[in-house]
Order: structure tokens, then C-alpha cells, then sequence
């Protein structure tokens, strides 16, 4: 693929994130929260694979495209509510990822990879699968955990990091444990770490 596609369809996921009425704050400034994310899970993903290939680098900024159109509240509370709404999420980037990608004038055979991966089908046999999984979890540790414990019970979030820590690759795991986290998250991963009774 032509590198100049590449570059026209992340500018244009770019362009999208960049709407997020949703601001957060970084290095002293507010940015549009899925501009912010995009780029961190894209930091991520050549952290872990600097060779990635065209369908992975794109997949890592469509991954969270425009995610403020499908808020969780408009979806019924509890464990079904929050099943049917990541179901639909998925399915809603992997679709304007397409759309976007079209626009861009990428292929179709790299089109259909990056819905794949959007999807996260394959994530036992696809490397590029598990790579973006990966750089997924790797950015709600490093970035998000700290503010998503203030809001849960220690126990539900100990258990939130035991099932995260099995879907990472013994080259994420090793990364998950090098990070610098505060020492009140550092503590939950120790305790999801523990051996169970």
C-alpha cells in the first residue's frame, strides 16, 4: 500500500477523534479525549511491535473512532446493558473504519484486515490481534486504571485486572510489569498478581 493512503486515512481518523467534546487533561492542557486515546494505544502497539503493518497501525487509531456517538448510558445498566454496548461499539468503529478507509483509497483486502482486527477476531491465531489487544490493555494500565479504581470496589477491580492479565502476551505482561504506576494501582495489580486460596 502506498504510504500517502496510510497517511491520508489516519488524518482523517484523526480529524474525526479530534470532535470529542470529551476534553481531558494532558501535560497542563485539555484534548479531546479519543485524539488523545488514538495515539497512545498507536504508541503503544509499535512499542510492542515497531514493524507493525499497515492493517495494525490503522486499526490502533480506528479502534475508538468517534466512541462519544455511542455513549454507555444509552444503553440499560448492568453486566447485559454493558455486553450489548460493547457488541455494538465494535461494530460501529469497525463500520466507520471501513467507510473512512474507502475514502482514504485504501485496498480492500487492508480494509477487510483492519475490520478484522477491530473486530478482534482471531485474537488466538492473528499476531496482529493480540498485538492491538495488547496495546489496549497496556493504555487503560498505564493511563486510565488509577481514575477507573476511585470508582469501583477494590475487589470488582482486582478482578477486572486478573482477566485483563490473561488476555495479554507474555511480551505485554512483561511491559505491564515495567510500568510506573501510582502506588495505590501498583497495589491492585499486586493484589490481582497473588496467588488465589
Amino acid at each position: 500500500m502506498q504510504a500517502s493512503e496510510v497517511d491520508a486515512a489516519i488524518a482523517l481518523f484523526k480529524r474525526a477523534n479530534a470532535r470529542d467534546p470529551n476534553q481531558i487533561p494532558v501535560n497542563g492542557r485539555l484534548e479531546p479525549k479519543q485524539l488523545v486515546q488514538a495515539e497512545r494505544i498507536f504508541g503503544w502497539v509499535l512499542r510492542l511491535n515497531p514493524e507493525a503493518s499497515d492493517a495494525l497501525r490503522l486499526a490502533a487509531y480506528a479502534q475508538h473512532v468517534r466512541r462519544w456517538e455511542v455513549p454507555r448510558e444509552s444503553y440499560p445498566s448492568g453486566r447485559v446493558g454493558y455486553l450489548k454496548w460493547r457488541k455494538d461499539l465494535s461494530k460501529f468503529h469497525a463500520d466507520l473504519a471501513a467507510e473512512t478507509l474507502r475514502e482514504a483509497g485504501v485496498a480492500s483486502e487492508t480494509i477487510a484486515a483492519v475490520r478484522q482486527l477491530n473486530l478482534k477476531q482471531g485474537l488466538t491465531t492473528n499476531p496482529d490481534t493480540q498485538t492491538l489487544e495488547d496495546a489496549l490493555c497496556l493504555t487503560f494500565l498505564e493511563y486510565e486504571l488509577e481514575e477507573f479504581a476511585a470508582r469501583h470496589a477494590p475487589a470488582k477491580v482486582v478482578d477486572i485486572l486478573r482477566k485483563t492479565w490473561r488476555k495479554l502476551s507474555p511480551q505485554a505482561q512483561r511491559a505491564a510489569l515495567e510500568l510506573h504506576l501510582p502506588a495505590s494501582a501498583r497495589r491492585l495489580v499486586e493484589a490481582a498478581l497473588a496467588p488465589v486460596d
